[in-house]
């Protein structure tokens, strides 16, 4: 059965981040055609709209490319609003340096078992989760978590990557130069958006056409500044340079659409985690037209 998206509101999950705010700028502002559809934005943590995700509960979502293995049979990949790590990403920090051979040793704070930065720690380390030691904090508190002494060392996902240094920690290990060395030149998939399949191929093409338009919007060199300070309201510190730095992180051509480089490594890093044993089944990508 085909469900009529366009008779109701849709909900639109995304995290409380600066790059997912600027993502989502122009629709949440209505400065852009619609086509008809309106949105309820709901800004959760990524573990959040990952369980919720598990659950169907909503409509479009962020989801982490790691939660995507386990719902196959209910969502279906828009082809933008990815974030990659191309050359960076998440990053394992302490307050002490410390051989990253230890680190299996270590208690971890972690910013949820389904993210994609804990699969690819669990491929870094080879090990699955039963086999070191970590607790799942949320991302936004890991760092005080290890600086309360509660952890060894804290994987990060968001701001900290550029902050963590001022806060007095060191790298141990970056995840997304890692992978990029590992497989000559991939970024790290960790995000994507999705969409419920049960709204149908015309649908799915319309929805993914306006958040296309968006994330274009805010691109566009005359509307990035506004969009930018419209981010900063989820930028816990940063000042308007850091979260544009950050932003152009994980807001660029990738987002735009996938492109050949990112669907080769979301295949990849997924046969790779089903492979070790990660993931449940192979996983065959289903993207919008």
């Amino acid at each position: 059965m085909t469900e009529n998206a366009e008779s109701r509101l849709l909900t639109l999950g995304h995290s409380p981040d600066p790059d997912d705010a600027f993502m989502f700028y122009a629709m949440a502002t209505h400065q852009i055609d619609t086509e008809g559809l309106d949105f309820e934005h709901i800004l959760q943590d990524i573990q959040t709209l990952n369980e919720r995700a598990m659950r169907s509960e909503l409509d479009i979502s962020a989801i982490s490319i790691h939660a995507y293995a386990h719902v196959l049979d209910k969502y279906a990949l828009l082809p933008c609003g990815a974030s990659m790590g191309d050359n960076y990403g998440p990053m394992i920090v302490s307050l002490t340096k410390f051989p990253v051979e230890d680190l299996p040793k270590k208690r971890i704070a972690v910013p949820g078992m389904m993210t994609s930065a804990f699969l690819a720690l669990k491929l870094f380390l080879g090990l699955d989760d039963d086999k070191f030691e970590f607790v799942v904090v949320p991302f936004d508190q890991i760092m005080d978590h290890v600086r309360d002494g509660k952890s060894d060392c804290g994987l990060l996902i968001h701001e900290g990557q550029l902050t963590y240094e001022q806060e007095g920690f060191e790298e141990i290990v970056n995840l997304g130069e890692w992978w990029f060395e590992r497989t000559g030149g991939l970024p790290l998939p960790l995000g994507a958006n999705v969409v419920k399949k049960s709204f149908g191929g015309p649908m799915l093409t319309k929805i993914n056409r306006v958040l296309r338009r968006s994330i274009d919007f805010s691109l566009e060199s005359a509307n990035r500044p506004a969009a930018v300070g419209h981010s900063l309201q989820w930028a816990r510190g940063m000042d308007e340079k850091l979260a544009d730095e950050f932003v152009g992180m994980y807001v660029n051509d990738l987002t735009l659409d996938f492109g050949d480089r990112g669907r080769k490594s979301v295949e990849r890093f997924l046969r790779e985690a089903n492979e070790a044993g990660f993931i449940p089944a192979p996983v065959k990508l289903e993207f919008v037209e």
